[in-house]
C-alpha cells in the first residue's frame, strides 16, 4: 500500500449528496444505473454512473444518502457524462455495497442522518 501525506487526503472532495433521480443505464458495458445526486446549494445536483444493481433496485437508492468524490474531472461513460464517483465496497461476492452515512446516529431508527447535503468527509 503506497503511503500518502494529509496534502493529498486534503485535495480529494469527498461530499454527502442524497440521490434524487435513478435511470436505467442498458448502453453500460455492465449494469448500471444512471444517478442524479444533489449536494446542496453550493455544490448542486451532479451525474454519475454506478454499477450498483446487484443490491440496489431504483426505489432502494430515491432518497439514499451517498458519499463521493465531487472533484474529479468529469468522464464520459458511455451517453452521460459523470460529475461525481458514488463509493462503495466491494462485497464477498464482488457486489458493490455503497458507503453511505451511519442513519442510527442522532435520529430514531431508520430516519436518516443528520448529515447535511454537501457536507465533507473529515
Amino acid at each position: 500500500m503506497q503511503q500518502i501525506q494529509w496534502d493529498d487526503f486534503l485535495k480529494v472532495e469527498l461530499r454527502v449528496g442524497i440521490i434524487t433521480g435513478v435511470e436505467d443505464f442498458p448502453e453500460a458495458r455492465r449494469p448500471a444505473y444512471k444517478l442524479q445526486v444533489d449536494f446542496g446549494a453550493e455544490i448542486g445536483v451532479k451525474k454519475s454512473s454506478a454499477q450498483i444493481t446487484d443490491l440496489y433496485s431504483r426505489q432502494d437508492l430515491l432518497g439514499k444518502q451517498v458519499m463521493a468524490v465531487v472533484n474529479f474531472p468529469p468522464k464520459q461513460i458511455g451517453p452521460i457524462m459523470s460529475e461525481c464517483l458514488v463509493t462503495g465496497f466491494y462485497d464477498k461476492d464482488g457486489a458493490v455495497v455503497l458507503a453511505v452515512p451511519d442513519p442510527s446516529v442522532g435520529k430514531i431508527e431508520g430516519a436518516g442522518s443528520d448529515v447535511a447535503n454537501g457536507e465533507r468527509l473529515i
